[in-house]
């Protein structure tokens, strides 16, 4: 398998699973600007819809959204339990927590990142943006992750996207839980090697 990424996109996430899996993949880093890949391949023709992550597999086909794909990885492998089993509720929960940090997280903070967004929209995604944060802090008092005390797919995208915080001067201070988890995530090996290899630490 071989995974298409940018440092410190979202990309991260799926290669954080991919290291936490044991998985045999390669990486190649994309310019996102150029939309060409570190082989000097046209992007677009890789991914028609111009972005990362992109995960093609060893049969030729390209598997696209990264919550889609993090799922499809964990079940590679049930008995690393980076997902819940496919058909019970608790798969549904994460599912459910995939969804709200794709729609609600991520694309939450792309205002943030965006140059042209006027100064007042800014305002307006920080705010809608710290309620959504705060739902997510909520969830993790008293739990050593998303989901309870196992690490799961779910977590590998949350510490990706709260990670972009800093980089846009969004205060996390406010949510006790959050300083605990972004490190107790950070300091597992398979995040570290993952972000390592991004040449993000």
């Amino acid at each position: 398998m071989k995974l298409y990424y940018s440092p410190g996109a979202c990309s991260l996430s799926p290669h954080i699973v991919l290291v936490e899996s044991g998985l045999a993949f390669e990486l190649e880093k994309v310019d996102l600007s150029a939309k060409k890949t570190g082989h000097g391949t046209d992007y677009w023709k890789v991914n028609p819809k111009g972005y990362v992550p992109a995960l093609e597999l060893d049969n030729g086909q390209v598997l696209t959204e990264g919550p889609a794909i993090v799922q499809y990885l964990a079940d590679l492998v049930p008995q690393k339990k980076l997902a819940p089993a496919a058909g019970t509720l608790e798969r549904y929960r994460l599912q459910e927590w995939l969804n709200f940090i794709s729609t609600e997280l991520h694309k939450g903070f792309s205002p943030l990142f965006n140059p042209k967004a006027p100064d007042d929209w800014k305002a307006v995604a920080r705010e809608l943006l710290g309620k959504r944060i705060g739902i997510v802090a909520k969830q993790l008092e008293g739990r050593s992750y998303l989901m309870g005390e196992v690490f799961t797919v779910a977590d590998a995208y949350l510490f990706t996207v709260l990670s972009w915080a800093r980089h846009v001067k969004l205060d996390l201070s406010p949510w006790p839980a959050l300083p605990g988890y972004l490190d107790r995530v950070a300091s597992r090996p398979a995040v570290h090697a993952a972000l390592v290899e991004e040449g993000l630490i």
